[in-house]
């Protein structure tokens, strides 16, 4: 029987615009009838993710979890405080910026407070992310770091609208880093996330079971991007949206017929919650 269901944020729970499906909203609703626990997990801020959800009935998290910077942070909705907090080396991220802004590789600067600093980023990403909360646009020659004095880093994002590009761009900067304390996975199909070793959605999930006393195999990990694939092998199972990219759907237990846009969590409830939990006694 499935007992918490996590789900990545944009282009999984959440369509275009960062609209949330009415169907999700349901489906929301009778996970709560159900006894089932719905996490939000997603590589941006706690405050960001909870502002998704500030027009909806709170009771619908209501003593809830949120995963946050890809399985860096766990917060209890409504604490600021984050239960888990795995901040980024440093020196590594010193090392990111200084080589992003030498080449003027547009990024994103993620402290672990929420604010999302912005820099060297075009007017068509602008566009695309003015809706995303805590969006902070710095100009170029803005120090990033000085501007976050001694404020935890949680994670670094290269920015390119060619995921090709982004990932040659990533292969390039990996050499300047130390991979027992960096890794780098993608999302959103523009974005390289830089983040610290040994940490994926995955590892958030598994800390956040081990903290309810849940056992991983009755857990659902809903995504759509290789940020997600760390959560769909942990997970007892894992779930991709119909537009998941390739390698998020071969990996995946079951590939939805739903789109973010449809309320993929609504098929999730419907297929795999619903006729488990309203079969037993």
């Amino acid at each position: 029987m499935y007992r918490l269901i996590a789900s990545d944020m944009d282009e999984t729970f959440l369509g275009r615009g960062h609209r949330m499906p009415p169907e999700n909203l349901e489906a929301m609703a009778r996970l709560r009838e159900l006894g089932v626990l719905f996490v939000p997990c997603s590589g941006r801020p706690y405050p960001s993710i909870r502002s998704n959800f500030d027009s909806i009935d709170p009771q619908l998290l209501a003593d809830g979890y949120v995963i946050s910077f890809n399985g860096c942070c766990i917060h209890r909705v409504g604490d600021p405080d984050p239960l888990i907090s795995i901040p980024f080396d440093r020196t590594m991220a010193e090392t990111l910026y200084r080589n992003a802004r030498e080449k003027r590789i547009p990024l994103h600067v993620y402290p672990v407070g929420g604010t999302i600093y912005i820099q060297d980023i075009p007017q068509e990403e602008l566009d695309r992310i003015r809706d995303v909360a805590g969006m902070t646009p710095v100009d170029h020659d803005v120090d990033i770091m000085e501007l976050i004095g001694d404020e935890p880093i949680a994670k670094i994002l290269y920015m390119d609208p060619d995921l090709a590009r982004v990932k040659r761009i990533a292969a390039e900067t990996m050499p300047l880093l130390d991979p027992d304390k960096v890794s780098v996975t993608y999302s959103s199909n523009r974005y390289a996330e830089f983040v610290p070793a040994h940490t994926s959605k995955g590892t958030g999930l598994a800390h956040l079971a081990a903290h309810l006393g849940i056992d991983i195999a009755e857990t659902i990990g809903m995504g759509d991007s290789a940020n997600d694939l760390g959560m769909i092998y942990a997970a007892g199972l894992g779930v991709a949206v119909a537009n998941a990219t390739p390698d998020v759907k071969d990996a995946a237990g079951l590939v939805l017929e739903s789109t973010c846009e449809d309320g993929a969590l609504a098929e999730v409830v419907r297929r795999l919650v619903e006729p488990d939990h309203v079969s037993r006694p």
